[in-house]
């Protein structure tokens, strides 16, 4: 790190700690040339995440959009906030893990309705019904039968 008053390139770390919100380290570095002291932050460099949506339309993932349907499909559900929290979360750890820079947007509603899934079975039919589109009675009917045979089993 070069000193931003006489530009050495030879400073040192004098003390080291964690920023308040945990997301970087802060430094305290001195210069051994002009004997100046200055604050250094260093923090995760994220990538930015694409979504390639129907049509190859792409857009910024952005995490708020799959809470936002998760809420919507948890709606007057016995699911915290907390939950649908950890839910998400879970959907981007996933996703993350890929370590891609482009990601279908159907994997991530795949995603969404196997969290959902295993937290409540009315929001996922709930989320499914809009995400798949159902068309009619039956094909409700053939997705809850299919929750239904996998209980049993």
């Amino acid at each position: 790190m070069n000193c931003p008053y006489c530009n050495n390139p030879d400073t040192k770390v004098i003390d080291s700690r964690p920023t308040e919100e945990g997301h970087a380290i802060r430094r305290r570095r001195g210069c051994d040339k002009c004997n100046n002291r200055f604050t250094t932050y260093e923090k995760v460099e994220e990538a930015i995440l694409t979504v390639v949506k129907s049509g190859n339309r792409r857009e910024e993932f952005d995490r708020n959009k799959i809470l936002r349907g998760v809420v919507r499909a948890c709606e007057k559900r016995p699911v915290s906030m907390e939950t649908m929290e950890k839910m998400v979360d879970n959907i981007e750890r996933n996703i993350a893990n890929l370590m891609v820079k482009e990601i279908d947007s159907k994997y991530i509603g795949e995603q969404v309705m196997e969290e959902l899934k295993k937290v409540d079975e009315v929001a996922y039919i709930r989320f499914a019904s809009v995400y798949r589109q159902f068309t009619d009675v039956d094909t409700f009917i053939q997705e809850i039968e299919k929750l239904v045979g996998k209980r049993r089993k």
